[in-house]
């Protein structure tokens, strides 16, 4: 994947977990609704996570040579 891929998809994830977080402050939301939107929230921010994870370690990598 580019970086410019890994980039996109990185504010993606973002992007979804904010509109995720929307939906928790909505108050009609039910509750079964609610731990399904934050399970979804909790993976969508886990996958930016390790994109992060994966970019430093790239750049870390090419720091020391």
């Amino acid at each position: 994947m580019s970086k410019e891929n890994e980039k996109l998809v990185f504010e993606d994830k973002i992007i979804e977990a904010k509109q995720l977080l929307e939906k928790l402050s909505n108050p009609q939301i039910t509750l079964s609704d609610s731990i399904e939107v934050y399970k979804t929230g909790i993976k969508e921010l886990e996958e930016a996570q390790k994109l992060l994870d994966e970019a430093k370690l790239i750049f870390t990598t090419q720091e020391k040579f």
